[in-house]
C-alpha cells in the first residue's frame, strides 16, 4: 500500500470567473492528485507584488496524495496549463486565471531547482496565510519552527484580505 502525502495547496486568481475555476480545478485536482481532504474559505485581496486590474482571490486545500512532491507539483501545473495558464518567463508577477502553488509537503524541506517546500515566500504573504490559520494554525513550519499561527501574527504584510 502506497504510503499518503499531505500536500497544502494554495489556489489562487484574479482573471474570469474566478470561483468557477476554483471548482474546475478541485475536480482535477481530485481526478489527478489525490482527495481534497480539508478546504478554507474563500479570500480575497489586492494583488501582492504588482499593480493588477482586479482582485485575487485564495483558497487553501489539503490534499492527501500517494504521488511525490515533485510529481504533485507536475500535475499541478498541468492542471493550470489544461485551465488556461500561461506562463511568461522574466516578467514577474502577473495576473493569472489559476496559480497552484505547492505551499508545504508533509513536513518536508526540499531545496531543488525544479521545487521549494516550504514555499519560499509563505511566510511574507498574508493571502496565504489567513486561510493556513483558518485550516491548520498549529502546524508547525519545519525551517522557520514558528506555527501558521506565530507566522501570521509576526507578518510585516499588513494588506487586507477579506473572508468571503
Amino acid at each position: 500500500m502506497q504510503q499518503k502525502n499531505f500536500a497544502v495547496i494554495l489556489l489562487g486568481a484574479n482573471i474570469g470567473d474566478k470561483e468557477a475555476m476554483f471548482a474546475t480545478v478541485k475536480k482535477h485536482l481530485i481526478e489527478n492528485v489525490g482527495d481534497c481532504i480539508r478546504e478554507s474559505a474563500i479570500y480575497s485581496s489586492k494583488p501582492w507584488g504588482f499593480e493588477a486590474q482586479g482582485d485575487f482571490i485564495n483558497q487553501l486545500l489539503v490534499v492527501e496524495t500517494e504521488f511525490s512532491a515533485v510529481d504533485t507539483l507536475l500535475r499541478c501545473q498541468a492542471i493550470e496549463k489544461k485551465c488556461g495558464r500561461e506562463r511568461h518567463e522574466g516578467i514577474g508577477y502577473e495576473s493569472r486565471v489559476i496559480d497552484i502553488d505547492l505551499l508545504y509537503f508533509n513536513n518536508d524541506i526540499i531545496d531543488s531547482e525544479q521545487l521549494t517546500i516550504p514555499h519560499p515566500l509563505l511566510h511574507k504573504r498574508r493571502f496565504a496565510l489567513e486561510p493556513l490559520c483558518e485550516i491548520i494554525p498549529e502546524y508547525v513550519h519545519p525551517i522557520l519552527l514558528k506555527t501558521n499561527r506565530q507566522l501570521l501574527d509576526e507578518c510585516e504584510d499588513k494588506g487586507e484580505v477579506v473572508r468571503k
